[in-house]
């Protein structure tokens, strides 16, 4: 099984096939929250920490920290922000920015071993993002397109994480260290994007052997019922091979799903984490653990039971 170990100074999450699925805190992001936009330009960053404490006090394994803002000095940004939220929770974190100043900016200040996100199919991109990623002995997401776009062809898609996992070799990056972003788009827009996704999710885990994210909320875009669409994906998706996702853990359908899918995947051993999380206790007085009464259904060894 691969292994992709990510860590803060002092916690270490593994991302794999046969352990609970991560969840990547998807709320300290200013796009398209105009609040949290324009409280990080000026210096504020509450938001940011009241965000990273309840994402993790809703059951984050790690942190997604952007700090994408149009005009602003996004570099001095997201150094800021990874080491104040560093400084409140020990969750290891996801750096994220498409500009290269601003990676680099992250990784000198991040204590442990980050997740770079991300890189891409286009040869500049490799080029520059791939070195960093080395630099600092990180991980890295790979983004399934290149200077061609987005196709809508699962298998184009598998090819170009295939070309990303075999630049990283060239600089001496593992594939264990590769975590492929099969690009989820919204259902709304496009019928297939489901099994697209959950076709080139048992590529990747078949034949690359490697982990899996995505950004798991782009699917519901556009759509009522966000969450319930978000939920249903994720535990298709984690059926399929996917091992991680950039999600809203705060959502509670959202981690109610994933909850589960750890169960019926195997990876929540006896249920343990589940039953802690919802068994309910006995009425005072009252002797619990009663088993309920079961009788046979008549259908002979179907194996049928109906609980009265």
């Amino acid at each position: 099984m691969t292994h992709t170990v990510i860590s803060s100074a002092t916690k270490e999450v593994v991302i794999g096939f046969d352990r609970p699925f991560v969840m990547i805190g998807e709320r300290i992001n200013p796009t398209g929250r105009k609040l949290l936009a324009e409280e990080m330009k000026v210096g504020d960053f509450s938001r940011v920490e009241a965000d990273a404490l309840a994402q993790v006090a809703a059951g984050a394994h790690m942190l997604d920290v952007n700090a994408g803002i149009p005009l602003a000095d996004e570099p001095a940004l997201l150094a800021q922000a990874v080491q104040l939220v560093q400084s409140v929770t020990d969750v290891p974190l996801s750096i994220d920015s498409s500009i290269i100043e601003a990676l680099e900016s992250g990784l000198s200040v991040y204590q442990g071993k980050p997740l770079v996100n991300s890189v891409t199919g286009e040869e500049e991109v490799m080029e520059r993002v791939l070195p960093l990623v080395a630099k600092y002995g990180a991980a890295v997401v790979a983004i399934s397109n290149d200077e061609t776009g987005i196709s809508e062809d699962p298998d184009v898609r598998f090819s170009i994480a295939q070309r990303i996992v075999n630049r990283a070799a060239d600089h001496g990056i593992p594939s264990s260290d590769i975590v492929v972003d099969p690009l989820v788009m919204p259902i709304g827009a496009m019928g297939t994007a489901g099994k697209q996704v959950f076709h080139l999710l048992r590529r990747l885990r078949s034949e690359l052997k490697v982990n899996t994210t995505c950004g798991a909320s782009n699917v519901s875009f556009g759509l009522p019922n966000r969450e319930g669409i978000n939920g249903a994906f994720l535990t298709m998706a984690i059926a399929s091979g996917l091992t991680s996702a950039i999600t809203n853990p705060i959502a509670e359908g959202v981690r109610h799903a994933v909850m589960a899918a750890d169960v019926l995947m195997g990876n929540d051993r006896d249920a343990a984490r589940w039953i802690r999380q919802f068994r309910v206790a006995p009425p005072d007085g009252a002797a619990g653990g009663r088993r309920p009464n079961r009788r046979r259904g008549n259908g002979a060894g179907t194996g049928a039971a109906a609980i009265p």
